[in-house]
């Protein structure tokens, strides 16, 4: 019974208070109108550009960061996602809400093939290691179809009689 102060009401055969459950629905209504309307499809080894508004005095402007998604981690409003990127040599990684307005949008430069969760072991990569995370295998079932065409188009040729 944690959370319950003596003297309060429970619920009906259960040790949950009263309150706590207009509480959570509560909760959910205001979390719902906080979500971004888009919902942003990318996972962990994608290649990333994220959109972000940095406001400088009384301007506003949007910088992009772009590097590969290294975690994502949380649920619901919590959600966020960590960026890595090479910058000058150094490992520079920025970790961005999900649902946060400042971040403007996120567009993804390249798909990755990954089978982790989390790639903190590109943090102990140097140079070309560090960005390599293997393309998702799109482009191989494009170009074999396009090369069974050839050969079907070069196997419909009329063949000269010589006569």
């Amino acid at each position: 019974m944690l959370g319950r102060l003596p003297g309060t009401p429970l619920l009906h055969h259960s040790n949950v208070p009263i309150g706590h459950c207009m509480n959570q629905a509560l909760l959910d209504k205001i979390e719902s109108e906080q979500f971004r309307k888009e919902a942003a499809d990318f996972a962990v080894g994608d290649t990333v550009r994220v959109h972000t508004k940095v406001v400088e005095g009384d301007k506003e402007r949007i910088q992009i960061f772009s590097g590969v998604v290294i975690g994502r981690r949380g649920r619901g409003l919590n959600e966020m996602f960590t960026v890595r990127r090479i910058s000058y040599g150094e490992g520079v990684e920025r970790v961005f809400p999900m649902h946060s307005p400042r971040v403007e949008k996120v567009e993804v430069e390249r798909k990755g093939s990954v089978r982790r969760a989390k790639l903190t072991y590109l943090r102990k990569r140097l140079g070309k290691g560090a960005t390599l995370v293997k393309e998702k295998e799109g482009r191989t079932a494009v170009s074999t179809s396009a090369g069974t065409a050839e050969k079907n188009s070069a196997a419909t040729l009329p063949t000269q009689q010589q006569g």
